[in-house]
């Protein structure tokens, strides 16, 4: 019988108590720059990947392998052990594809972190402005304003209006229910095109993350992403002006 959602922790997890535990969401959005910042961080620390989830509001299809082996779609919860907290990271292949399935998926991720003791929710993702950033700010978001002030001393940007909007999905959908069972939650949103994955914005989300936990990650393989996709993006630019160029002198 297949369930809405089904949350399976590995049998080598099942005994173990976290220490003051915070959740980081970094589900695919805008840019991709949730998730590039915690499936980084994921790799960087060596996080274990301690459970799975599979829901029918994920997309009707499935993931193939490399090795041609197909596999249902889903996300996951890793652990990481910091010197003074542990993190768990909710990453994966989709968000839902309806508005009730983000509610209810959103309302499952909670009871997770209910049930693991987790104390704040970071929620990570990208804001999009229509144009390229050379140096993306870290905007935010929170469910309690006492937040506020641990968050700029972090070098999160706190600016009326911005972003305009609201927050769609699971990065914002986790501060408002969190509120409702009195889980402190932030999201940090990294400007971004929105056109292109972008590894700058991460880079920027990566760097007040760290700050915020305590921990150390070496941003040296994400800021040479951004580099080769600044290169790629300065290729197609100079790509579309010879073009230009050249349709101008056939014309004349």
């Amino acid at each position: 019988m297949i369930e809405d959602i089904s949350v399976r922790f590995f049998d080598s997890f099942k005994e173990r108590k976290l220490l003051s535990p915070v959740m980081v969401e970094g589900l695919p959005g805008i840019g991709q720059v949730g998730k590039l910042v915690a499936e980084y961080m994921i790799h960087m620390l060596c996080a274990e990947k301690i459970a799975e989830i599979h829901s029918i509001y994920f997309p009707p299809h499935v993931i193939i392998e490399e090795n041609g082996v197909v596999r249902l779609v889903r996300n996951e919860l890793y652990l990481y052990h910091a010197e003074n907290q542990d993190v768990v990271f909710l990453v994966g292949d989709y968000q839902s594809t309806s508005n009730e399935g983000h509610y209810i998926l959103t309302d499952q991720y909670l009871e997770i972190a209910a049930e693991l003791g987790i104390q704040r929710i970071y929620t990570l993702g990208g804001f999009g402005v229509g144009h390229f950033v050379d140096e993306p700010r870290v905007l935010g978001a929170l469910n309690r304003p006492e937040l506020r002030e641990e968050l700029e001393a972090a070098g999160v940007v706190f600016q009326r209006d911005e972003p305009g909007g609201g927050i769609v999905g699971a990065a914002g959908l986790l501060l408002g229910l969190g509120a409702l069972r009195n889980i402190d939650a932030v999201c940090l949103m990294g400007e971004t095109s929105g056109y292109l994955v972008d590894p700058r914005s991460a880079t920027s989300v990566l760097s007040v993350l760290c700050s915020l936990l305590n921990v150390t990650v070496d941003p040296t393989q994400l800021n040479d992403r951004a580099a080769e996709m600044e290169r790629m993006i300065e290729g197609l630019i100079e790509g579309e002006k010879i073009q230009s160029n050249d349709e101008l002198s056939y014309i004349g």
